[in-house]
């Protein structure tokens, strides 16, 4: 087996584990790099690949280059990190997914395990098959989630589980080790979807504490939480929960604005949330007047 392996990376993560392995394994121990742009988020680290690749005088790719017969050439491994799409020779592919398989397969993983309140959360390798994510694990790595905590942090530390799996498998592929891998159990599987523009907008359905964490999950480096206020976007950057009180017909006055001192606390179907930091999506200045209403 050719003990190079190639890399189809993306992100932040992608970025951390392949400079990683560069410093330890060698710029010789790498095939070749594809890479993609992610305009779903704000800082997609596409530059950053691309240069230390060069840098480094590997072959790189942008994924919308023709490398067909590149691909179906290499016999070797290859490892994909935050990857989007179906990579059309599988033949040796493993993939690293910020997930415990087999819950939370597909997009997002991170932003939806956030949101809902997870205690844990990690990465997999595991191989492709024709189905996303169902395919056979090779091994995981976990960690514990406190909150609040929002999703830089959680990247900062979900990025070096990432290379710790890379370096454990290839360094097992160097060594002409069988990869030994285990079925899913699919009585446990979940899936993610990914996220549209409509999935950046507050759910007002949702009580303070789960709009706090959709706030912080979708956060830098995605595109921030949204709301609408007198039919403008409002990017809320920070909230923060106050404690409740008592107010009557409480469902008939969700999105409300009950204080107003330094920032707005709003009314959410179970508490109170303050919204600290908010842009217009539009770049206008924002004036919120006392009685508003966020929807």
């Amino acid at each position: 087996m050719n003990n190079k392996v190639a890399f189809y990376v993306m992100n932040s993560k992608g970025y951390y584990t392949l400079e990683k392995f560069i410093n330890r394994f060698g710029a010789q121990s790498v095939e070749f790099v594809i890479s993609g742009k992610d305009k779903s988020i704000q800082h997609d680290f596409f530059q950053e690949i691309e240069s230390l690749v060069k840098a480094n005088d590997i072959t790189f790719h942008d994924k919308s280059d023709d490398y067909e017969f590149l691909e179906s050439s290499f016999a070797g491994y290859k490892f994909a990190i935050g990857w989007r799409w179906i990579i059309r020779n599988d033949r040796n592919l493993i993939v690293f997914h910020d997930s415990l398989l087999p819950k939370y397969r597909g997009f997002a993983p991170l932003v939806n395990c956030l949101v809902n309140n997870e205690s844990q959360s990690g990465v997999t390798a595991l191989f492709a098959n024709s189905e996303y994510d169902k395919g056979d694990i090779i091994a995981q790595k976990k960690f514990d989630i406190k909150y609040p905590v929002k999703i830089s942090e959680v990247i900062r530390r979900v990025e070096p589980l990432y290379y710790e799996l890379v370096e454990e498998v290839f360094t097992s592929i160097k060594n002409n080790e069988t990869l030994i891998s285990i079925k899913q159990d699919e009585s446990k599987s979940t899936y993610s979807l990914w996220l549209d523009d409509e999935d950046y907008f507050i759910d007002w359905s949702w009580p303070s504490t789960q709009i706090k964490r959709f706030v912080d999950a979708v956060g830098y480096p995605y595109c921030n939480a949204k709301t609408y206020l007198d039919n403008k976007i409002i990017k809320v950057i920070n909230a923060e929960l106050v404690e409740d009180v008592y107010i009557e017909n409480r469902a008939r006055h969700i999105g409300k604005i009950i204080f107003y001192d330094d920032y707005p606390i709003v009314v959410c179907k179970n508490g109170l949330i303050a919204f600290k930091d908010l842009v217009c999506e539009d770049e206008e200045k924002i004036k919120i007047k006392f009685r508003s209403r966020f929807y």
